[in-house]
């Protein structure tokens, strides 16, 4: 057994090794990653630009494209170099970096999410006081607060990491360098690491859709009361946007990360992957525009 520092370099087997499977991949990828970069972009301008959406639920819009932009940058430009060059190799200190991206973005997400849940929450159940509980400092401070969890996140994940031992010859059967399968494809024990994937995923995970699901039930609760069926339909259409943001993400990524590796598929998980680092990205800012009254308007 090699220690890790004879593992400079790793193999990621990706999606296929068929070369005309690769050149159709690479063209499909490119224009995800296109309308994934033009649609948040978009997002973001039209709500720097447009004095109308300088609101709290369009602030935390905003930091949502962004990280929606750095999450498909992290992993989908270096699969289309690898389709491109059909080589699958990738350093040792590349792969590390790019799994602490990927955990820092994955948990600044959720947690923003549950932000902007709070924000509806407030919206609809105490609309008299949104302007002063949702001011800017609170709103800042939740958006850092956001950002904080995902590096945490990524720190208690990426340091015990720094300890595992992988052979000279390593393969990862996936696309990129997401954390379980590189715990799979380890040669030394990687017991601690996979309990505080576990319970990272676990704490984290359930705290902020804990707090996604508490403000939905405090809105849903609010707007049963309302008496008109137009006030009712005003006032769900303002979340559907983002429940359904919400459901895209935890329901499966949130099982991706805490399912137990017996359950493990090498299709079934980078479908999964796929859907929740690269897919939802790109549809995020289609939903938005779709769903929003606002942004539908600003464009």
């Amino acid at each position: 057994m090699e220690n890790q520092t004879s593992a400079s370099k790793f193999v990621l087997l990706g999606l296929t090794s068929e070369p005309h499977l690769q050149s159709l991949l690479f063209f499909i990828f490119s224009v995800i990653y296109f309308i994934t970069l033009f649609g948040n972009m978009v997002i973001m301008i039209v709500i720097s630009t447009d004095p109308h959406l300088h609101s709290p639920m369009y602030f935390f819009l905003f930091h949502l494209a962004l990280t929606d932009i750095c999450y498909a940058t992290t992993i989908v430009p270096y699969m289309l170099v690898k389709f491109l060059l059909k080589q699958r190799t990738i350093d040792f200190s590349a792969c590390i970096i790019q799994m602490s991206l990927i955990l820092l973005l994955a948990g600044s997400e959720i947690f923003l999410l549950s932000a902007m849940a709070y924000d509806r929450y407030i919206a609809i159940c105490k609309p008299l006081q949104y302007q002063e509980i949702m001011n800017k400092p609170v709103c800042s401070r939740l958006v850092g607060g956001a950002w904080a969890m995902g590096v945490l996140h990524s720190t208690i994940n990426t340091l015990p990491m720094l300890n595992v031992q992988f052979c000279m010859y390593t393969e990862i059967k996936h696309f990129s360098c997401e954390l379980p399968p590189l715990l799979t494809a380890a040669c030394s024990r990687t017991f601690l690491n996979k309990l505080v994937l576990l319970s990272s995923a676990v704490i984290f995970g359930s705290s902020s859709f804990l707090l996604t699901l508490i403000s939905y039930i405090y809105i849903i609760s609010t707007v049963l009361k309302i008496q008109s069926a137009m006030g009712r339909q005003k006032a769900f259409s303002t979340c559907s946007s983002h429940l359904i943001v919400v459901v895209l993400l935890y329901r499966t990524a949130l099982f991706q990360y805490t399912k137990p590796s017996s359950v493990s598929s090498f299709i079934l998980d980078q479908l999964f992957s796929i859907q929740y680092s690269i897919l939802t990205p790109m549809l995020n800012p289609i939903i938005y525009s779709l769903k929003n009254n606002g942004v539908k308007t600003a464009l």
